[in-house]
């Protein structure tokens, strides 16, 4: 970390990324459950020598760092204290700020066979991860999942226990037959009997150690049937949804998931949704009579892996959905599951950990799937051939979610840059080259990061963030977040958040309450002119507001005081908190409604969805339980 960067996060605070201690002469005990966390999370810097004081961070320095870094070796390399070593040498570096030292300790990202990183001995009470900014114990249903990750077996290896061929849809079988003969009709394997077929291709197994033998995860999952999958797999769900509208109110225009009118399979849910998700591309294609190879593009070639990844690399054990949604223009991908390579691998290619290789060998038998890592490759060359906006992943580490979006937009269409003069306006013309770049990415996904650019091009991250924050300061794009979890916007953009969609998903049918329309809030808005009520609101909320907003430094017992007084009666916004107090949305929403929200204090207007567009907060109050009407 540079001595610019450091000062810079001295100046913002701790984050997802940093955590401050003072340490002046000995190791905090409490740092090693941040090692903990952000080994389990995304990695992070934890700096020595930095104190907090009336709200502010400030270099108090460490009297000797070479006794620090002793002690903390001494304990990192103890298997008592951190049951694996994730730090080498280069992690560790002192710098001199205004004649006092600090020591700044950088925790790698752990692997998947390194998670859980614990302490004390203890994976259950000693497994941590990294939220806003604090540490958290893990759950145990999440250090189970690490265990999983991190074992070499893979997870559709494992043999159900009184599960065997009549738990397999008979259709589905004779189906997966039809389509492997018309492909390689002199494969070998297509004279033999199913079970001997399913041994083959890794749904049926016998453990050579105990001689027992039976159905794998990987036979149900990809042949059963859905009382058998949920059997084995409680949580087990796929949603597969069109949303052609950009009103968030409307849910879906089509939606296949698991309603006891098929058997949902993977092989079954592959052909059902892949049909769909080609059947209005405007570029040239036809199928043969296996529905693949026929005359295609690369770009079904790029859709075809996309949903296939997504079958086979999903954690089937998680408590999350498969969830995959077709837009007007473009697709989103999400499945359960990390990933198990890093976002670099990915995108360069090369690299492959599937987490079901026997999902994807059967795959392959069909010609659906990369084994040799070139799947991503595939999806970029195609949206590179058509000049759309290069796809962009997203790893959701807190919901242990993969995401992948496809957008078949083009890069800079004619409609979108007179849009963005309008909303830049004399300034557009001044703009360089990357800063364009940059407003053209947010305006596709409506939200981007540092990170996000970084796949589009090849400027340093450092000049990338100060080109983000000269946007940010002459008004082209207004900022949320710190540190990693820094997020840039277009200013008044009416966007839908993919990734949100994608996550809320799953819940929205059993909290379809929360998507129904409000007709108070319907027929407030259809109105243009304020009534004397509605400025009455204001004015009151304004008189509220008057002791932190006549403050430009207001203790935090007072913004939270008067933060509950606000919405009290009422959801409000943060774009209207914001205004309401003077403050930046980034710096209320980090530093009190996320906490806030956390401890109970605050309910969000949809749970189930923290990226709604018309997100707004209230207090929570025994006496009241009905939701008011937005302000």
């Amino acid at each position: 970390m540079d001595l610019e960067t450091l000062l810079e996060h001295i100046d913002i605070g701790e984050d997802q990324d940093i955590e401050f201690k003072s340490a002046e002469n000995d190791l905090p005990k409490a740092i090693w459950e941040t090692v903990s966390a952000f080994a389990n999370t995304d990695g992070g810097y934890i700096i020595l020598g930095v104190s907090e004081k009336n709200n502010q961070f400030i270099v108090s320095g460490v009297r000797n760092p070479e006794h620090l870094i002793n002690q903390f070796w001494n304990n990192h390399n103890n298997s008592q204290k951190l049951n694996a070593p994730i730090c080498s040498d280069s992690n560790l570096e002192i710098k001199e700020i205004e004649s006092s030292k600090v020591l700044i300790i950088q925790i790698p990202r752990a692997s998947r066979t390194q998670r859980p990183v614990y302490i004390n001995n203890n994976p259950i009470t000693g497994t941590y991860k990294r939220n806003y900014s604090g540490d958290y114990h893990c759950t145990e249903v999440e250090i189970k999942q690490m265990l999983r990750d991190a074992s070499d077996d893979p997870q559709d290896y494992q043999i159900l226990d009184g599960f065997d061929l009549n738990d397999l849809d008979p259709e589905t079988l004779k189906t997966f037959r039809q389509r492997f003969t018309n492909r390689e009709p002199d494969h070998p394997w297509l004279a033999l009997d199913d079970q001997n077929l399913l041994s083959q291709l890794g749904g049926w197994r016998r453990d050579r150690n105990t001689n027992k033998e039976g159905l794998s995860n990987a036979g149900l999952l990809m042949f059963g049937r859905q009382r058998s999958i949920l059997d084995a797999f409680p949580h087990y769900h796929l949603d597969y949804q069109e949303r052609f509208s950009t009103d968030p109110e409307q849910r879906w225009d089509y939606r296949l998931t698991l309603d006891g009118k098929w058997e949902p399979n993977l092989f079954n849910f592959y052909y059902s949704v892949y049909s769909r998700l080609v059947n209005d591309l405007d570029v040239p294609f036809r199928l043969d009579k296996n529905a693949i190879r026929a005359g295609e593009t690369h770009v079904h070639q790029a859709i075809r892996e996309a949903l296939v990844n997504a079958l086979i690399h999903a954690n089937h054990l998680s408590t999350k959905s498969l969830v995959i949604i077709k837009f007007q223009q473009g697709f989103a991908f999400s499945n359960p599951g990390r990933l198990r390579i890093s976002l670099k691998s990915l995108y360069e290619g090369g690299d492959s950990d599937v987490r079901n290789p026997n999902l994807q060998k059967m795959f392959q038998m069909l010609g659906l799937g990369e084994k040799a890592g070139s799947g991503f490759g595939k999806i970029l060359r195609a949206w590179r051939e058509q000049q759309w906006v290069i796809p962009r992943v997203l790893e959701k580490l807190d919901l242990e979610v993969t995401s992948v979006v496809l957008p078949m937009v083009s890069f800079i269409p004619e409609n979108i840059e007179k849009e963005l003069k309008e909303i830049v306006g004399d300034n557009y013309h001044s703009l360089t080259e990357l800063e364009r770049i940059i407003l053209v990415i947010t305006h596709k996904f409506g939200e981007v990061s540092n990170t996000d650019i970084q796949h589009y091009r090849k400027e340093h991250p450092t000049d990338i963030g100060r080109c983000l924050k000269r946007l940010v300061d002459n008004g082209c794009l207004e900022k949320s977040g710190i540190g990693k979890g820094t997020r840039y916007n277009l200013p008044n953009q009416d966007t839908i958040d993919l990734f949100s969609l994608l996550t809320s998903s799953e819940h929205s049918e059993s909290n379809s309450d929360h998507n129904e329309p409000n007709p108070e809030h319907n027929e407030s808005n259809s109105e243009h002119k304020e009534s004397n009520s509605e400025h009455n609101q204001k004015q009151l909320l304004m008189d509220i507001a008057a002791p932190v907003r006549e403050k430009k430094r207001a203790k935090p017992e007072l913004m939270r005081t008067t933060i509950l007084n606000l919405c009290s009666n009422k959801y409000i916004n943060l774009k209207t908190l914001a205004e309401l107090l003077d403050r930046s949305p980034d710096t209320i929403r980090t530093h009190y409604l996320n906490p806030m929200l956390e401890e109970g204090s605050l309910e969000l207007q949809y749970p189930n969805q923290p990226s709604h567009p018309q997100q707004a907060y209230k207090t929570v109050s025994k006496q009241n339980n009905n939701k008011a009407q937005t302000f």
